[in-house]
């Protein structure tokens, strides 16, 4: 596969040599705190499928600041500061965020579902015609660690 899924900055290039395994609108108070938009475009690979050419020059921190010692690190260039992927310290995948981590969002593919929505919140569910879920979706697997 020629990746048409290239991100990250100046300094550090994340590329996919494969498709998503996932690819979903993100509605968690996570991403909303960590990209500050309502909705987040989050598509997951495995974890071998996300490429970095220069890792010595990420800086990494937990994604979850209520839970440093989740599983997933929010990795930035350690020259420019730019949002690059979320890296699983488990291996099993890595996440982008297109319209945050320098990849052409039109590029990817459209969300299928919503997940991690919230009925509880003060906003309108989705009506778009995609399925809504208050977690991933019911028969999304985690794969093996890589």
């Amino acid at each position: 596969m020629s990746s048409s899924y290239k991100g990250g900055c100046d300094h550090v290039q994340v590329k996919a040599t494969a498709e998503p395994i996932d690819n979903h609108v993100c509605h968690c108070n996570v991403c909303k705190g960590v990209t500050g938009q309502q909705t987040t475009h989050v598509a997951f690979f495995n974890h071998s499928d996300l490429t970095v050419d220069h890792p010595e020059k990420m800086n990494r921190q937990p994604f979850n600041k209520d839970n440093p010692s989740g599983p997933l690190e929010l990795c930035t260039c350690s020259e420019c500061g730019a949002a690059l992927m979320l890296d699983d310290k488990q291996k099993r995948i890595r996440v982008a965020v297109p319209n945050v981590m320098g990849y052409d969002d039109a590029k990817f593919p459209d969300p299928t579902y919503h997940a991690f929505y919230d009925a509880s919140k003060d906003y309108p569910k989705p009506s778009d015609g995609r399925a809504v879920y208050e977690g991933l979706r019911p028969d999304f697997v985690w794969p093996e660690p890589a």
